[in-house]
């Protein structure tokens, strides 16, 4: 007679609870204006311990940050900044400036050792590895944004810089290239503006 095969017991899933998805959805906005309350070394720290995580292609990790913070890096800064993000930039505590390596490949023996024979195909197809930078950054920026949500930070993540002159303030050499900005710390909610329309499901979707 055969047995019966005992059922493995499913461990419950956890999930984030409707606070938590307020947080860093549907209550969370982009910010403006900033509290005068400073954002601590040791946040971001813990901030950049927390965005590091989540997965890129590979585990390839081509976001380098530099996190502008003192009155006189603000003002290096700011001969980047396009005139409507100046006042706006100068009063956030930080300043996340988000670049992309373009020789991230370099680090696959300590990132990917099971992937470094990509190197050669990367250095054959500068295409291929302007790609792949350019994608897994973008996604490590916003994995960057959400992780400072759930720490309690507001962001206000922009694009609106002269890529050139924050690339030679803030990552000289010409490897890392600047992506986008955010700008990090507690807003001011009097500065938020309404909420924009945001897409339904079947505008944008498909299920096949």
């Amino acid at each position: 007679m055969l047995q019966e095969t005992p059922r493995l017991q499913e461990t419950p899933r956890q999930i984030l609870s409707e606070q938590g998805l307020d947080l860093l959805f549907r209550e969370a906005r982009t910010h403006n204006r900033w509290l005068p309350r400073p954002v601590t070394e040791a946040q971001l720290r813990s901030l950049y311990a927390l965005s590091r995580m989540p997965p890129t292609g590979n585990n390839i990790s081509p976001q380098r940050i530099v996190f502008v913070v003192s009155a006189e890096a603000k003002e290096r800064l700011r001969r980047g900044l396009k005139p409507g993000n100046v006042d706006k930039t100068m009063a956030a505590p930080v300043t996340a400036v988000l670049g992309i390596d373009s020789r991230f490949f370099d680090h696959l023996e300590l990132l990917a050792p099971h992937a470094v024979d990509r190197r050669a195909a990367y250095l054959a197809d500068p295409e291929l590895a302007t790609r792949a930078a350019f994608r897994n950054a973008t996604l490590q920026g916003a994995y960057l944004l959400m992780a400072a949500r759930a720490l309690g930070l507001d962001c206000g993540p922009m694009s609106g810089f002269l890529h050139d002159v924050v690339d030679e303030e803030f990552f000289p050499g010409g490897a890392v290239k600047s992506n986008f900005l955010i700008n990090i710390g507690y807003g001011d909610p009097s500065g938020v503006k309404p909420r924009a329309a945001r897409f339904d499901f079947d505008e944008t979707c498909r299920i096949l």
